[in-house]
């Protein structure tokens, strides 16, 4: 079993950065790919992006594209997600995730195929 706690949520100008964090706790020693999703209002919850467990494959979508980073320090269980260029639809609420074994879920971006979620951190971006 794991827990996840996400991290770094916050209002920035459109253009800026922030750096969530999630970290992990439990049975760390497995297997787990982790997986970055949001969830706008009114919107349904999509992938942004993934990293496997070795650190070795990462996936974006499409829309974060070579602004948003996924990393992990497996010392630390902690995955983080770096965002820049930040646009006013990036606003969401951010969630990461947990995939236990080696599979499709979070490296497609399917929601409904991971095992563990955190609670979520908001990210707002205005001016």
């Amino acid at each position: 079993q794991l827990q996840l706690v996400e991290s770094g949520g916050g209002l920035v100008q459109p253009g800026g950065s922030l750096r969530l964090s999630c970290a992990v706790s439990g049975f760390t020693s497995g297997y787990y790919d982790i997986g970055w999703f949001r969830q706008a209002p009114g919107k349904e919850r999509e992938g942004v992006s993934c990293i496997r467990s070795s650190g070795g494959e990462t996936n974006y979508a499409d829309s974060v594209k070579g602004r948003f980073t996924i990393s992990r320090d497996n010392a630390k269980n902690t995955v983080y997600l770096q965002m820049n260029s930040l646009k006013p639809e990036d606003t969401a609420v951010y969630y990461c995730a947990a995939e236990t074994s080696y599979g499709s879920s979070c490296i497609f971006g399917y929601a409904s195929g991971m095992d563990y979620w955190g609670k979520g951190t908001l990210v707002t971006v205005s001016s």
